[in-house]
């Protein structure tokens, strides 16, 4: 700037974004190729911890089925099976998960889904 030229007050910024919907929260997502800052899915990060902390009980003995343990938590069979599932995710998933570096692709619902068990398949089809 050359001396005697006014400082602009204020500047406009145009960032082209769309609202989505993640773990029953909307969140902001920009385009392809932006960079967005690390956001953990919380909801996500709440059932691997959830799925892990029920494996540890299941193998240590403190309860004797996934029947026990569901009724116990007061949880759907079906619903803690689902959840269980998640810690046989690929360690760099859950990793990814867990600092929030993975795709908006991956969420609670889909993890919910079937998935292969193969490591290699699960990077493939979900980083």
């Amino acid at each position: 700037m050359t001396r005697g030229t006014p400082i602009p007050q204020t500047v406009t910024l145009h960032v082209p974004f769309r609202i989505v919907k993640r773990g029953g929260r909307r969140e902001m997502q920009l385009p392809e190729g932006a960079t967005q800052p690390r956001q953990t899915d919380n909801t996500l990060v709440k059932a691997l911890a959830r799925g892990f902390r029920w494996k540890r009980m299941l193998e240590s003995g403190e309860v004797a089925s996934i029947s026990e343990l569901a009724e116990m938590e007061g949880i759907a069979f079906t619903y803690m099976a689902r959840v269980l599932r998640l810690t046989l995710l690929a360690p760099d998933i859950v990793e990814a998960v867990l600092d929030g570096r993975h795709g908006s692709e991956v969420s609670l619902t889909r993890l919910l889904e079937p998935y292969s068990m193969a490591w290699s398949d699960q990077r493939t089809s979900l980083l």
